[in-house]
């Protein structure tokens, strides 16, 4: 008789109101083995986590973990179940120590009914150990990198027994070498038995990592493949329902005056001497290694941060430093690194957040009404296609890629000459990143000028005009499309130019 799968559902169904978020789920997961979950932003990955996570209660299917049936009527019930979530971005209690982090809930006490700290030191202590990252017990949760929380949320899975551990899109904001170490630790867990559900846009990780991938697609199963025996096109062919054989649609166009003009900005301890220009009908891209300043010169560009000196003019004209309200005005859109955070208010609706730019324009007697935002918010939402019942629609509610859609439509609802875009396709699916290439082609083709950050090489390399490559807060080369390659482009990322100048390749 064949054993009965770790963790098996089969036909689950989710509805919310009209809207159906599952129509026929399928997963098994063998204990001692990495299984991949994709699927495009919207596929329904997230709401089936949910229910194994006990979150959400399925309306239809069967769930079993070890062969018995199982419901969940609370995130407690899985976790008694032996059941861990370990989510992008961690949720630990920030003003806790690590070890009270860990033992949250279930701290344990002396013979005397005193809390033994020294207990839970000790075992927090074993339990880094083990996974081969020694963290302070005593250190507060606050100061910790994400990688380090991370960690710290996988002790405190195993702690308790989890023989199901999920890691939802766990390296969207890691660098190589902690993405290396999570990689490891993902590898140890299976070698000791447990199962774990790895969910990632990145297919160099999936097919390194994962002993099988399951694809889903609006809602529905769609196939199971061992990682050895299908490709990543395949992957793609299933995902979407069709070949994306363009992922960088670029458009030939005409490239114009310079629109946007910096020269010699420098922060002191951040970048130094940055000097460039954007032209109208281009795409220019910052590329370089996590840390290197790409997002810090673009975010003083826009006014964010502040600069020691240079000075940035847009058209012709000077932008006061620290002033995106006069940038604004001056025609600069700025799509930030972290659209939760940085580029949405997640608790408002669709039309809000889009028409957010703009509300000034829009309001009559300083007073703004749902009738006059709607025409705008229904046009930008129809542009790039948002996939919502309803403009009302909570932006905490959308899928990453549709969360996306909105923050580029909030600011090309504002008209702008010059968009600055910071990682556009950051842990949104391989359909919606040819959307969002697609889109940023065709506003290069209306005169618009673009600077786009990408921590993606292949991105960089298909999308760009010219690459600006920045080292240590300072751009190191400057490459034109037709030379720039993976090699001369990391080369640049890696090493100073002899003269400590930026070299050009034209």
């Amino acid at each position: 008789m064949t054993e009965a799968p770790l963790l098996q559902l089969d036909g689950v169904s989710k509805s919310f109101g009209a809207v159906a978020a599952l129509v026929r789920a399928d997963l098994a997961l063998e204990a001692g083995s990495i299984h991949a979950l994709v699927g495009e932003n919207g596929a329904g990955k997230s709401t089936l986590v949910k229910i194994i996570g006990g979150l959400y209660q399925r309306d239809g299917g069967e769930f079993t973990l070890e062969g018995e049936s199982v419901d969940f009527h609370s995130t407690r019930d899985a976790k008694e179940a032996g059941i861990a979530v370990i989510y992008q971005e961690p949720t630990l209690f920030p003003d806790f120590t690590v070890a009270e982090n860990i033992f949250v809930g279930r701290q344990p006490y002396t013979k005397l009914g005193l809390l033994d700290r020294a207990k839970m030191r000790r075992e927090t202590r074993e339990l880094t150990q083990r996974l081969g990252v020694p963290i302070d017990p005593d250190r507060e949760a606050r100061g910790l990198s994400i990688a380090d929380q991370q960690v710290v949320e996988i002790a405190k899975s195993i702690s308790v027994g989890a023989k199901v551990i999920i890691m939802d899109e766990p390296t969207a904001a890691l660098s190589g070498v902690e993405v290396d170490r999570l990689m490891g630790i993902a590898r140890q867990l299976r070698d000791e038995g447990k199962g774990l559900i790895f969910i990632s846009h990145r297919f160099d990780e999936v097919f390194s990592l994962c002993d099988t991938i399951t694809v889903m697609r609006d809602g529905t199963y769609i196939a199971t493949n061992t990682t050895t025996e299908t490709t990543e096109d395949a992957i793609i062919r299933q995902m979407v329902g069709r070949s994306v054989e363009n992922l960088f649609p670029k458009q030939e166009t005409t490239v114009g005056e310079a629109v946007l003009e910096v020269t010699d900005l420098t922060s002191v301890g951040v970048f130094e001497n940055v000097s460039f220009t954007v032209r109208s009908g281009e795409i220019v891209c910052f590329a370089g290694l996590v840390g290197a300043g790409r997002s810090e010169i673009a975010r003083a560009v826009f006014g964010v941060d502040r600069y020691d000196s240079g000075s940035v003019r847009i058209g012709g004209k000077a932008v006061p430093p620290k002033n995106p309200a006069a940038a604004m005005r001056l025609g600069m859109g700025f799509v930030p690194e972290d659209r939760r955070k940085q580029g949405l208010a997640m608790d408002a609706g669709v039309q809000s957040n889009i028409t957010l730019a703009i509300r000034d324009s829009l309001s009559k007697f300083g007073f703004i009404t749902s009738s006059l935002e709607e025409p705008s918010a229904r046009t930008w939402a129809s542009r790039l296609q948002v996939k919502t019942h309803a403009l009302d629609t909570e932006a905490s509610m959308l899928s990453g890629g549709n969360q996306q859609k909105v923050v580029l439509g909030k600011w090309l609802a504002t008209q702008p000459s010059i968009l600055i875009v910071d990682e556009p396709t950051r842990g949104i699916d391989v359909g919606t990143k040819a959307e969002v290439h697609r889109l940023l082609s065709e506003l290069a083709g209306t005169g618009v000028a673009v600077l786009m950050i990408s921590s993606e090489l292949p991105e960089v390399l298909g999308m760009a005009d010219r690459v600006l490559v920045v080292r240590e807060g300072r751009i190191t080369a400057e490459i034109a499309r037709e030379q720039a390659t993976p090699e001369n482009v990391m080369y640049a990322a890696t090493h100073a130019p002899a003269d400590n100048s930026t070299e050009t390749a034209a």
